[in-house]
């Protein structure tokens, strides 16, 4: 047995585990808290090196000279030269990109990022996560400490880099879903995703971060500032990681028995069963997954990569308010994502509501409610109050998809989530590099332009409500008869979501594996 190299027979640690230190203080703490602070974290720190440049190109490109009139409508900011709230302000850009360059930086990081998808799973299979994982964060950072001195040489370079970063970026979500797989009980695994929605942060903190770098430091400390987060993580990573409980030196011995215990039957019997593909492919469930959160990702990445532009050229906010005005939204999406969850498992657990309709009304408050607000943030004008606040619940609103359509994976196939969400991710993902390059294609260096913003925001509404009636029409809850191909075995909280896409009756059993819970509560 695994176990016998770390531990011995009588469930007591070895005499030499017992002579460290270490070992004796930390050897307390569930390694499956471990694990799950650093996925938390790795997200955190993989989302600030994927979106500092969204507001440090704002201060990397020269800044035309353009005459305004305080007359017009076009811009809500008056110019001045002392002002401390105008765009106006220096803050070393020396770069000579148009628009068009600065859509292909900003969206070159997902021009791979949706091959390698598919990679991750296939590497991850090979290497494990602990690897993959790893390596993909190591190189993410060393192309972040790059990009100040290949944006001097050419911008060519620095698509280049993007590019590598969104292919390494790729493999991330792909090897933490397979660790989850190894090490983490079914009941306790709605809770284990809440630490994906570390990235929430890593968007949250890396806007005022980068806002307050150039400001004091320059645009090219933001850079230096995430890439060295990266490889400080990518050491802890390697330090305290491992691919599953028996090769972990410092697990005990009944906690590596409960993983045992509640993964095996779930986790070994999917892993040697094939993928259902051509029922995947044919599944209007899966395409309504796909095309719905494609609309979602629209409406998303038009507030991360446009929304700095936007408040620069058009609110006039100075690179420190930018960045803390973009960046808090993102913070409270975290907790807003909780609340969703809680909310949803209420109405099912309550049986208010099925799971199917559940899964609808979270998809629609993440895209329909929001695909109205950026709509009206084009009629707000110059109301700089109201826009920041019908922004902030935009941003906000849009988590509740983590209750709706992206929790929908697992319910229409339990047992092949991780080719299922592959597969629709090859579809929403499109959207993550679409988006800001018809934004920028729009705009058409008139960034300045509230007239141009305004197709911009209609584009947004159109994508993010159509794609949605998709999913109303052909979206459910209902586990899919693939999900059972080759004879895999059912589990009782699948068949509790089978009974009419509801719990049981019997009780209030929280439910478990398809939940629509991303509670917090950590492992214990």
């Amino acid at each position: 047995m695994a176990e016998d190299k770390v531990y011995s027979s009588d469930l007591s640690y070895p005499k030499e585990e017992k002579k460290c230190l270490m070992y004796r203080i930390f050897g307390q703490v569930p390694a499956r808290l471990v694990l799950y602070l650093l996925s938390w974290s790795g997200f955190l720190v993989s989302f600030m090196m994927r979106n500092d440049i969204n507001l440090a190109i704002v201060a990397m490109v020269e800044q035309p000279a353009r005459t305004y009139s305080n007359s017009t409508n076009e811009y809500c900011f008056v110019v001045e030269e002392v002002s401390n709230n105008t765009a106006l302000m220096d803050y070393g850009g020396t770069l000579q990109w148009s628009g068009r360059i600065q859509s292909y930086i900003l969206s070159s990081f997902y021009w791979a990022y949706i091959v390698s998808q598919i990679v991750g799973g296939l590497a991850t299979q090979r290497l494990g996560t602990k690897r993959v994982f790893g390596y993909a964060q190591l190189v993410t950072a060393m192309c972040s400490l790059c990009i100040p001195t290949a944006s001097d040489v050419h911008w060519g370079l620095v698509i280049a880099l993007r590019f590598a970063q969104g292919f390494a970026s790729g493999l991330t979500w792909p090897a933490m879903y397979a660790l989850v797989g190894h090490w983490i009980p079914v009941p306790e695994r709605s809770r284990f995703m809440s630490s994906f929605q570390g990235f929430s942060i890593g968007i949250g903190i890396t806007y005022p971060l980068a806002g307050f770098l150039i400001a004091h430091l320059g645009w090219r400390s933001v850079f230096y500032t995430t890439g060295s987060i990266g490889i400080l993580w990518c050491l802890i990573w390697y330090l305290l990681a491992f691919d599953s409980p028996e090769t972990h030196p410092r697990i005990s011995l009944r906690e590596q028995q409960y993983i045992k215990e509640n993964t095996e039957n779930t986790y070994a019997n999917v892993r040697t069963a094939e993928v259902p593909w051509k029922a995947i492919f044919s599944s209007m469930p899966a395409w309504s997954i796909g095309i719905t959160t494609f609309g979602r990702i629209w409406v998303h990445y038009t507030f991360i990569i446009s929304g700095p532009t936007y408040m620069k050229s058009i609110l006039g906010f100075s690179i420190e308010k930018n960045g803390l005005l973009s960046g808090m939204p993102f913070l409270c999406s975290y907790i807003a994502s909780v609340f969703f969850c809680y909310i949803a498992d209420k109405l099912v657990t309550m049986h208010l509501m099925t799971l199917t309709n559940v899964r609808k009304l979270m998809t629609a408050l993440a895209q329909v409610v929001p695909g109205i607000l950026v709509l009206l943030i084009s009629y707000l004008g110059c109301d700089i109050e109201l826009v920041l606040v019908v922004w902030f619940f935009a941003v906000t609103l849009i988590t509740a998809a983590y209750a709706g359509a992206m929790a929908n994976v697992v319910d229409i196939a339990p047992n092949f989530a991780g080719p299922v969400l592959a597969f629709a991710q090859t579809i929403h993902m499109s959207a993550s590099f679409i988006s800001p390059l018809v934004a920028f294609h729009i705009l058409d260096e008139k960034e300045h332009l509230m007239s141009s913003w305004r197709y911009v925001f209609y584009l947004t509404s159109f994508v993010a409500i159509s794609t949605y009636i998709v999913y109303q029409i052909w979206g459910t809850a209902e586990t899919q008869p693939w999900n059972y191909a080759n004879g895999l075995p059912s589990t009782p909280e699948q068949e509790e979501l089978m009974n009419d896409g509801s719990p049981s009756r019997n009780g209030p059993n929280i439910v478990k594996n398809g939940s629509v819970s991303t509670n917090t509560e950590v492992i214990a």
